[in-house]
């Protein structure tokens, strides 16, 4: 430094000592400082006061020359306290010089920095907070110092500063947020560690209203809180933990949509190998439980966000108990939030417009499935909140809140879709389903037909409580009143070689229904639930799907049936499937599938109440449903005795066991007679086997079982059915006075009420089931045909 260069009112002396490579002799010059600003001080000499501040700050702190740089501090700290309360008249220009020096690369000047300024601010007080966010600034930097002393000044420094902001009002919240929520995303462990202490200091002070600027820290919170340090996760979980007491006591100044998408973002976990990933989703599954309890309906428009989180979690196991609890009371304390007003919006929406345009206004269309621009990428890195896709809300400028239902659609039907779905995880979609199409009828048809091919294929799942969940929603779009569309636009054109043809109304035969167009429902008997236009296209379906997937009908046939026999009335389900095979062209799968229903309807309890109807068919609507079951029942001969057996049509039995013997009798056509043989002897027809002492008035059921008996070879099926027709009383042995008088009018009795209800043609029916029986006689000649034909070619 140039010595002669004139720096009055400094001495030459001080000058010389400010620059002495000695600690005592600056500190001596540094004496010499602080009595001639005291001097000017006493004087009001401002001119004189900034000048030697001036000259300390350019000519030494900020000199080439490290020793200078040193005596420049110390000359600044001395100032400071020549100052006294009177420094804050001059903190601008006694700081910063000071904080240039804590960029030095000399760890000792930068530890001479953090004494200056403790001696500045220390004099200072309350008066360095318009200057807080730069001094916080500078000690950001320096508590990730590698050095230990500059690292034990800066605390030093921090801590004075915590005390100053803690004792005063005047801390400006709003000019030190932006700073705050820069450096809280800073990857350095001290740096995290300072910030997280100055946030729960922050938040300690009743005067600072931290938590209406949460939204712009929240995410860098969640941030820290995945730091490898435990020290400074158990910190950054205290600060959330405060922030959540806080939330929950004031709950009405939160805002709770600005901070719903970031919580949306840390409830996903990329990786879940890593530990401190739990802890975040956890945190903030726990989080966005009470936004949800809190908030009420504020958060429903971010639904599809929250669900995009919340799902996957439901499937988590033991491990991951407490993250799983927390999403399971997310998901169902969302599910509450959806009322029948959702579904009304869209009511009073058409009328605003129909009244404003005059004309009926245009639905809108569901949202493509690749439409994915409002979806969340969990793949993303939180980082900057500003590069990350946002759910935003469907509407701004209403007062309301509105349902974003196509989102929610969306991220249920993806979940679905995905193989590597959870079983929870996918009851709750299905779940998610049944309720939206309870509580939101008319908005959700619009998204049925997207739907409902994957609501055909998870009946294919492996679990049988994911099945009925499906059953249960495929059930409520089979029967919802808001479903009662034109069912020719609904039913499918797929493949038509693999379609089953819904029967036309031309060829309806007499005493049996057949699905109605337009807005009718269609409706098994008037003593059954309606059905809407996607009953029809449900049983066509499923059908479709248990030809084509011949596992799922042996395996998982019968619980399906059955479940939907409670779901939709098994009238319904009997008669539009009757209905259905009636026309079906694989007479193979036709058989197989008359055989499965048959063996339901003779012994499933669900069926109890169809059984008695078919029993006595005694109303004109038990006989028009006999006749629909019958003609489908042809495709197999067994099952159709078997009708005939359940519905007391004995003779008619008889004179198709009759035609038995111009049958091709295969093992398995034997088979299933053995079957029929041991339902006789099932509780199903305990009242066969009574009528089997009234000889005089059944004797074509003695003579079908005896017809049976025949067909059968010494087997223990007919041991069985021997034993038992050996049991029938001798008629003459039975007969007294009185049965003998009234026998015939009882039998004349039972003809006439059945022939009052609903006059059978028995020989149409018969010559009904010689047609079919042809078809199929002349489908097994082919395949054998074509069999034989492919073992010549073999053997050529």
């Amino acid at each position: 430094m140039n010595t002669e260069k004139d720096f009055s009112p400094l001495t030459p002396n001080i000058v010389r000592a400010l620059n002495d490579k000695l600690y005592e002799k600056r500190k001596v010059a540094a004496l010499e400082i602080e009595k001639l600003v005291r001097e000017f001080v006493a004087q009001n000499n401002s001119t004189q006061i900034r000048h030697v501040i001036q000259i300390l700050a350019s000519e030494f702190a900020l000199s080439q020359h490290p020793h200078s740089r040193k005596g420049g501090l110390i000359g600044l700290a001395a100032c400071s306290i020549a100052l006294g309360k009177d420094s804050g008249l001059y903190l601008k220009e006694l700081i910063e010089p000071v904080l240039t020096c804590f960029n030095d690369s000399d760890s000792r000047l930068r530890y001479y920095a953090c004494e200056a300024l403790y001696n500045i601010v220390k004099v200072a007080r309350g008066a360095v907070l318009p200057h807080f966010n730069l001094l916080f600034d500078g000690l950001s930097k320096l508590a990730a110092d590698p050095d230990p002393n500059v690292k034990s000044g800066s605390e030093l420094l921090d801590r004075l500063l915590k005390d100053i902001v803690t004792e005063s009002n005047k801390f400006d919240l709003v000019a030190f947020v932006p700073l705050l929520r820069e450096r809280i995303y800073s990857n350095n462990q001290y740096a995290r560690q300072f910030i997280i202490s100055w946030i729960l200091v922050l938040e300690s002070v009743p005067d600072i209203h931290l938590l209406d600027y949460l939204p712009e820290i929240l995410d860098g919170l969640f941030q820290i809180l995945g730091d490898n340090s435990k020290e400074i996760r158990r910190m950054c979980e205290m600060v959330l933990g405060e922030f959540l007491k806080e939330i929950k006591k004031t709950p009405s100044s939160v805002k709770f949509a600005e901070m719903a998408n970031i919580l949306v973002i840390h409830c996903q976990v990329v990786d879940e190998t890593k530990i401190t990933n739990d802890l975040i989703q956890l945190t903030s599954m726990t989080w966005m439980r009470e936004f949800i309890t809190l908030s009420g309906r504020v958060l429903l428009p971010y639904s599809s966000g929250i669900l995009t989180a919340v799902l996957p979690c439901l499937s988590y196991d033991d491990r991951k108990k407490s993250t799983k609890e927390a999403a399971s009371a997310c998901n169902h304390s969302l599910m509450k939030l959806i009322t029948p007003e959702d579904d009304e919006e869209e009511e009073e929406e058409e009328e605003e417009n129909k009244t404003a345009t005059g004309s009926p206004p245009h639905k809108d269309q569901p949202k493509a499935e690749g439409d994915s621009s409002d979806l969340l990428d969990a793949s993303q890195e939180s980082g900057a909140l500003s590069n990350i896709s946002f759910f935003s809300q469907t509407s701004t400028d209403r007062p309301h809140v509105s349902l974003d239902l196509d989102g929610i659609v969306q991220v249920l039907d993806r979940h679905l879709h995905d193989s590597s779905t959870g079983m929870m995880t996918r009851i709750a979609v299905l779940k998610w389903l049944y309720h939206l199409y309870i509580k939101t009828p008319r908005k959700m048809f619009r998204h049925t037909d997207s739907l409902f091919p994957m609501l055909l294929k998870t009946l294919s799942d492996e679990s049988d409580e994911v099945i009925l969940k499906d059953l249960e929603v495929l059930a409520e779009i089979a029967s919802s009143p808001a479903g009662q569309t034109d069912l020719s636009a609904s039913c499918d054109s797929g493949d038509q070689r693999l379609e089953l043809k819904v029967p036309s109304a031309a060829g309806a035969k007499p005493g049996y229904h057949t699905p109605s167009g337009g807005s009718k429902a269609v409706d098994s008997s008037p003593s059954t639930p309606s059905m809407n236009s996607y009953f029809y296209k449900f049983m066509i379906n499923l059908l479709r799907r248990f030809s084509l997937e011949r596992k799922l009908l042996e395996n998982r046939g019968g619980f399906i049936i059955r479940q939907l026999c409670l779901l939709l009335h098994a009238e319904n389900i009997f008669h539009s499937m009757a209905d259905i095979l009636l026309k079906e062209e694989d007479l193979k799968f036709a058989s197989t599938m008359v055989q499965t229903l048959n063996t339901i309807l003779l012994t499933s309890a669900e069926l109890f109440q169809l059984r008695n109807q078919l029993k006595d068919l005694h109303t004109q609507e038990s006989c028009a449903l006999f006749c629909c079951l019958y003609r489908s029942w042809c495709h197999n001969p067994v099952a159709t005795v078997s009708l005939c057996f359940l519905t007391q049509n004995y003779r008619h039995a008889y004179d198709l066991i009759q035609k038995f013997g111009d049958l091709e009798v295969s093992v398995d056509f034997l088979m299933e007679v053995d079957k029929l043989v041991q339902l006789i002897e099932s509780p199903i027809f305990t009242y066969l086997r009574l009528q089997l002492l009234d000889v005089e008035n059944n004797p074509y059921l003695i003579k079908a079982l005896y017809g049976l008996l025949m067909l059968l070879p010494q087997s223990q099926a007919f041991q069985l059915l021997s034993h038992r027709l050996r049991c029938v009383p001798n008629p003459e042995l039975l007969r007294t006075a009185d049965d003998s008088a009234s026998a015939e009018p009882r039998a004349q009795q039972v003809a006439a009420r059945r022939a009052s209800h609903a006059p059978m043609d028995y020989r149409e029916l018969l010559e009904h089931f010689d047609r079919v029986q042809s078809k199929h006689l002349e489908v097994r000649h082919q395949r054998s045909g074509r069999a034989t034909d492919l073992s010549d070619r073999k053997l050529m």
